[in-house]
């Protein structure tokens, strides 16, 4: 095994470390989840952390780790009424990204249960995590169905495994840390609810401490078990700490004035449910112990909001997570009480020998009174200079000192002659949903039908493999007729591995959602910018609840330009379109040239995500020799691959032209205005979205005159759009 990186040696990174060292003292706070940037070492100090922890008693030769003193009365390894007593250290179980689901919760052999009458189960992670620390790297990436099991057994402490009839149940209580980078997309909110904790991190930009942290890296590198041994008197004196700390912890007082201030915290933040005021009394409790008091502050509930409330209280996927610590500080302030005339000394009926609220943050204990600081300093290794801690600091955060998110090619354009500055977008709106016509077998999300291994069963086929579904009627179809060759002679069935079927299963799929928006002054003479971006930010909200990618496109001036890569980050998607300049030209063949460039290569890259290519504009084309022509011949291309296509017009005004119609016949797509997108303006339109995949399929493709007849218009509008055209 590899020696780890003390968790000790890590600069700087002081949340990060604070909150992972206070779920050591009070695994009951619930688990910590670490977002920022790549390469600011969250991994790395979350797999540290394991050495730290105590060892934990167990049942010797218990694969489900069960404590001797309060077995699992359920455990499949049971019952260990006699069983010998032992312990083992503390274990990271890492969750990986790709993992199947019987590799989380355990594999049960079907086809022996069948024949033999055996539960045969292999555990699974869970199993392995119980009482231990349970880890997902990159835990936004995790799919949904991983997702929604790792839920369960957080909220029932147990992990059941269920095939057709025959089931497993173990107990599953584990610390739940995870990973994230924002900018690969954001988790979902019930998952988010479940970490107890969240700190961001991010790189330094001090110089001093970027070289100390290169320094340790490369004196790690070359020899990993001489870096460790240098650092081992550190290790020891923190994981002493953390043990003193977990003793103390039952005799910490959380007073009425302390639970009055998180109360009033959390309503006055608007927060969701009573888990956040839960698991910030826990959090200040072992705040408190870990300073090494029994008694807790004002400074423990304040630091216990800054850790439990920021992942709480997003009102919707472009929020982005914070606080608003001067709204924080009056609310503790207005709830504060007479904090010395509460509290008593520590069980004598005596004052406190230290009677100051707030100690010297330079002290002993460290930044933040609550002694969240492990030693920096080593044996042979120099002081590392403080990183900065403001948001305000430079480099951090939000600072003005970091530059903002730029186009791909360079440096952000700003508004030139002719053009104008970017306008808010309006309010969103719930949208219809707009899918991909077929059956694919993309990634699980939930948006257009697929074949996935969850969802309902549609037929039966053989395994390919091990057999995870088991589709019991087909397997009793295909052993009944043997069943006399095979003597069977009792009531129970004679079933042998050529009999066994799997089950088929039809779910829903992500797609990549490639939105090609016009910036051109057409948009922005009439004013309709405004809602033009809050059509497609309504319609990146529902990308981001039904797990697609997304790409955005804007054309303008001369050129099309990739304003955002296909990415998970539909957040960044939103970003990039509230910066939006318009003016210009309008060249549309350039914007369908590049979303055409864009999808080749997304198809070769992630082939079994199929595209969806929404196209925001009026319709008109200007720049060039003939424009329309060329746009007419670039959505063909469209059309030609199969991509399913939507052409949001945003023509206004009594006169139209009805070009965004001619486009869409052009894409062998669906046009629907601005107000038909509204989720109760437009029933038809995934009816609509799926015949025109049928016309496709069988070469009736109508183009430009006889483009089909958008949801919510009559006869005579269509005849209009025809003229025109």
């Amino acid at each position: 095994m590899s020696t780890p990186f003390p968790f000790t040696a890590v600069v700087g990174m002081d949340d990060l470390r604070l909150g992972l060292l206070l779920n050591a003292v009070s695994p009951a706070v619930g688990g910590v989840l670490v977002r920022g940037e790549k390469g600011t070492a969250k991994s790395t100090a979350v797999r540290a952390l394991s050495a730290l922890l105590p060892e934990v008693p167990v049942v010797t030769g218990c694969r489900f780790s069960c404590d001797p003193g309060a077995p699992d009365p359920h455990c499949p390894d049971g019952p260990h009424a006699e069983a010998p007593a032992g312990a083992r250290a503390a274990r990271m179980v890492e969750l990986p990204v790709g993992a199947s689901e019987d590799r989380l919760v355990g594999a049960l052999d079907i086809e022996r249960a069948l024949s033999e009458g055996v539960k045969a189960f292999e555990p699974g992670l869970l199993a392995d995590a119980h009482r231990g620390v349970l880890y997902v790297d990159e835990v936004n990436l995790l799919h949904d169905h991983l997702v929604d099991l790792l839920l369960d057994a957080a909220a029932m402490g147990a992990s059941y495994v269920e095939r057709e009839g025959v089931s497993v149940r173990h107990a599953a209580r584990f610390l739940l840390v995870g990973t994230m980078n924002p900018e690969e997309g954001e988790l979902r909110p019930q998952l988010l609810d479940r970490f107890g904790l969240t700190v961001e991190v991010a790189a330094s930009r001090e110089p001093d401490v970027r070289v100390e942290v290169v320094r340790r890296r490369l004196a790690y590198d070359a020899d990993p078990a001489g870096f460790a041994a240098r650092w081992a008197g550190e290790e020891s004196a923190l994981r002493g700490r953390i043990a003193g700390a977990r003793a103390l912890l039952p005799e910490v007082r959380l007073g009425d004035t302390a639970l009055r201030q998180i109360a009033a915290t959390c309503a006055a933040f608007e927060v969701d449910g009573m888990r956040a005021d839960i698991v910030m009394a826990r959090t200040a409790t072992a705040l408190a112990a870990w300073a090494g008091r029994t008694e807790v502050l004002a400074e423990d509930v304040r630091q216990a909001a800054l850790l439990a409330l920021p992942h709480r209280r997003r009102r919707n996927p472009f929020d982005a997570p914070g606080l608003d610590e001067e709204k924080l500080d009056e609310t503790l302030e207005e709830f504060r009480g007479d904090e010395d005339g509460e509290a008593e000394g520590p069980g004598d009926g005596e004052p406190d020998p230290d009677p100051d609220p707030d100690p010297d943050p330079d002290g002993p204990d460290g930044p933040g009174g609550g002694g969240g600081q492990p030693p920096q300093g080593g044996p042979d290794a120099p002081e590392a200079p403080e990183a900065p801690a403001s948001q305000d600091a430079p480099g951090a955060p939000g600072s003005p000192d970091v530059p903002e998110p730029r186009p791909e090619g360079g440096q952000p354009k700003a508004p030139a002659p002719g053009e104008h500055s970017p306008v808010g977008a309006a309010e969103p709106f719930r949208t219809k949903v707009l899918s991909v016509p077929g059956l694919g077998e993309g990634a699980a999300g939930r948006r257009s039908r697929a074949r996935t291994e969850h969802g309902r069963t549609t037929g039966s086929r053989r395994p390919r493999g091990a057999l995870t579904k088991l589709h019991l009627a087909a397997t009793v179809q295909a052993a009944a007729p043997h069943q006399r060759a095979r003597g069977r002679a009792g009531r129970g069935l004679v079933v042998r591995r050529d009999d066994l079927r799997q089950a088929t299963r039809e779910g829903r799929e992500g797609n990549l959602v490639l939105f090609v928006v016009d910036a051109s002054g057409s948009m922005a003479a009439r004013r309709r910018m405004g809602a033009v971006k809050g059509a497609v930010l309504s319609l990146l909200l529902d990308a981001y609840q039904r797990r697609d990618k997304v790409g955005l496109i804007t054309f303008r001036g001369r050129e099309a330009e990739l304003a955002l890569p296909p990415t998970s980050s539909v957040d960044a998607a939103a970003a990039r379109l509230e910066s939006l300049p318009t003016g210009g030209r309008t060249p549309l063949a350039a914007g369908l040239l590049r979303a055409h460039d864009v999808l080749r290569v997304e198809r070769l890259r992630d082939p079994a995500r199929r595209p969806l290519l929404v196209v925001v504009t009026d319709g008109r084309a200007t720049g060039g020799r003939d424009p329309v022509a060329l746009a007419a011949r670039a959505a063909r291309l469209h059309a030609a691959e199969g991509t399913a296509s939507v052409v949001v017009d945003c023509e206004t005004g009594p006169v139209r032209l009805g070009l965004a119609g001619a486009l869409a016949g052009d894409l062998a797509g669906t046009a629907i205005t601005l107000d038909e997108l509204r989720a109760d303006s437009i029933a038809g339109l995934v009816r609509d979205v799926r015949e025109r995949g049928d016309v496709r399929r069988t070469g009736d493709v109508r183009r430009t005159g006889d483009a089909r007849r958008a949801p919510g218009t009559d006869d005579g509008q269509q005849q209009r759009h025809r003229r025109a055209a």
